[in-house]
Formats: C-alpha cells, structure tokens, sequence
C-alpha cells in the first residue's frame, strides 16, 4: 500500500471537523494512517501527492509533516524526505521505560480522584468486538482510547500531554507487538483486569495492573525485536542481528 493509498483510506473512516483548517486536517489525516499502521515504517511521505489527495495545497502539508517530526512520529531522510519514523529496540525500550514510569501514577490519580469509567468501559467492549472481527484499525483505536480515558482524569495536563506523545509513539509498535506478546485476547484480559480494579475503586490494584500490562508487553516482546520495527508484519517481527 502507498502512501498516497494509505491517507486516502484514513481519510475515509475519520471524522473529519468542518472547522479544521487545512494544517489540522493534514495532521490529522496522516497520523491517523500511522496510528492505524495504514503507513509502515520507512514508507515515503510525498507532500505533493498528499495535498493534490486532500485537495490542498502542499505548505499546509509541509507543516502537518513537521509537527510529526516534532512528535517523534516522522523523521527526515536525506535522501527521501519525510518518511514514517523507523523505530529501533533501543528507542522502543526507552519510550516503554518513560511510559512504565508516568502512565500507572497518573491511573492512580484517576482512580482515586473518583473519575468516571464508562468511556474506558464503552473502548474496552469496541476492542472486543473488533477483535472478533479482525478489524486491526478499530481495535488500534479502541485500544488507545482506552488507556487515554484511564489517564485523563490524573489532573495534570502535563503528564497527559506527555503520555499522549508516548502513546503516539507506541503505535509504532504496538500492532505487531499484541501478536507477540500473545495476542489480542491477551491484551483484552489484561484490561479487563485493569477497568475492574479501578471499578473497585482500588486505585492502588489499578495502577500495579497496568504496571504489570505494560511490563509484560516489553518483557515478551521488545527482546524479539530486530534493528527496526514494523507494525505491518503479520508474522511479528523479524528475528535479527545486529551487526
């Protein structure tokens, strides 16, 4: 699938806002398709094949490629522009660290400030179903809608900004990584466990929930990583060598 493709079909399924000028529909449009792995790892992003697609033209796309350069989602290549940022072991590993730090505290902080959950429990039931379906792209979403909605309430702006950005960065992974780490029941049971505890209102429980979620995913997963991760591979990632 080309890039061109890829945004096309992102641009399809999203909810476009009518009020959005044209940067913030860009943006929009070309995270989704990374979000959602529509855009792997390395592929190309063409500013002019883009903006004749959005039917804009290519300065607006020009700076909706910079803000994801900014956000650690697309990196530049001397020699073929903006391309969907390739993340290495290394630099999964050290997002995973960061995210493992932040994301159980501000769950705490949630959960024991009383914040509703019936949006955690509305994603929790879309990623079931889309698993039984086998739509990836929704479940992606859900998923991340998810966690979101488990930390938004911690009452720091800060650390939900930044735990955004994680997130964002995670999606570079993460497809791929259900399928190692065990694969999307998996990861449903873990959050089922995570939404029940804090229904308990046991922020405590909640918070070592998702630690142990989170750990569990790098302890199966990041040691199969290669030099690059792809979140496309149907087969997991590729056993490799450094060197």
């Amino acid at each position: 699938m080309d890039a061109t493709t890829a945004v096309r079909l992102s641009l399809a399924d999203a909810d476009n806002d009518p009020l959005a000028n044209r940067t913030d529909r860009a943006l929009s449009v070309v995270k989704r398709g990374i979000l959602t792995g529509r855009l792997r790892p390395g592929q190309q992003l063409i500013e002019s094949e883009i903006a004749e697609m959005l039917g804009m033209s290519k300065t607006p796309v020009r700076e909706a490629l910079k803000t994801l350069v900014g956000s650690g989602l697309v990196s530049l290549s001397r020699y073929k522009g903006a391309v969907v940022r390739e993340l290495d072991s290394a630099a999964a590993a050290a997002i995973y660290d960061l995210r493992i730090l932040l994301e159980p505290e501000a769950v705490r902080r949630t959960v024991a400030g009383g914040s509703d959950l019936d949006t955690a429990s509305t994603a929790l039931d879309r990623a079931l179903g889309a698993g039984e379906a086998g739509d990836e792209v929704e479940m992606s979403l859900a998923n991340r809608e998810f966690h979101r909605s488990l930390y938004l309430g911690c009452g720091n702006p800060l650390l939900v900004a930044t735990l955004d950005g994680l997130k964002d960065q995670t999606a570079l992974v993460s497809v791929s990584g259900w399928r190692a780490a065990g694969g999307w029941r998996t990861e449903a049971d873990e959050h089922r466990a995570i939404l029940d505890a804090a229904r308990a209102g046991d922020s405590t429980r909640a918070a070592d929930s998702l630690r142990d979620h989170i750990a569990g995913f790098v302890a199966r997963v990041l040691p199969r990583l290669g030099r690059t991760v792809d979140p496309t591979d149907r087969n997991g990632p590729a056993e490799q060598t450094a060197g």
